[in-house]
């Protein structure tokens, strides 16, 4: 039971990391992906914290889920901001991000 949650969060995990790699057009699928990633790193400090019955792992699950939370409203505050800007969220259009 616990090698077929393992797999399915590795699945996750590698999904969501060919969508960042992959794509790079849409800055909102590029922030998608990365809180599917983060979900599956939290999964799985859940099910092994359950597994070896210890307390870090969801210890350390309640700080990802918080670090995820803030990175996901900054994220989504910033694209709304650039989006009244630059009336466009791509990435390939805006090369003026150069310093």
């Amino acid at each position: 039971m616990l090698l077929k949650q393992l797999l399915t969060n590795f699945i996750l995990f590698v999904i969501a990391t060919l969508g960042i790699i992959l794509n790079r057009r849409h800055v909102l699928v590029i922030l998608i992906c990365i809180e599917i990633l983060l979900l599956s790193i939290n999964v799985n400090f859940l099910l092994l914290s359950n597994y070896f019955d210890d307390i870090y792992g969801h210890l350390f699950a309640f700080i990802i889920l918080t670090v995820a939370a803030s990175e996901s409203a900054i994220g989504l505050a910033i694209i709304i901001l650039y989006y009244r800007t630059r009336y466009d969220v791509s990435i390939i259009k805006n090369v003026s991000l150069k310093g």
